[in-house]
């Protein structure tokens, strides 16, 4: 079983930018499919983006294409997602996620190690 801990959410206004980590502790991390996810309140939880075990593919949801970027530092074990431009309706538990297999985009099942979420409120 992996543990992954996220960080960095905060109160923010729109049009403001965070970066959320998730650090995990995978003994071989470079065999995992990375994604993030999101839980606004009283909806279901969605998929935002995903990256591929050498950080070479990466996908986005199309309500964060061009303002969410993901990425991942290997030698850290960390995954990052930079959020920019923020708007109220990013608001929500963000999550980070890890599966084994085959690159897959933005597939979102499979995912079988999940963190605690980052708490993320956009302000208006």
């Amino acid at each position: 079983q992996v543990q992954l801990v996220e960080s960095g959410g905060r109160l923010v206004q729109a049009g403001g930018s965070l970066r959320l980590s998730c650090t995990t502790s995978a003994r071989t991390f470079t065999n995992y499919n990375m994604g993030w996810f999101r839980q606004p309140p009283g909806k279901e939880r969605e998929v935002v983006a995903a990256i591929s075990r050498s950080g070479g593919s990466t996908a986005y949801a199309d309500s964060v294409k061009g303002r969410f970027t993901i990425s991942r530092d290997n030698t850290k074990n960390t995954i990052y997602l930079q959020m920019n431009n923020l708007k109220p309706e990013d608001t929500a538990v963000y999550y980070c996620a890890a599966r084994l297999g085959l690159w897959a985009g933005l597939q979102s099942s499979d995912y079988d190690n999940w963190g605690q979420g980052t708490q993320v409120t956009v302000s208006s």
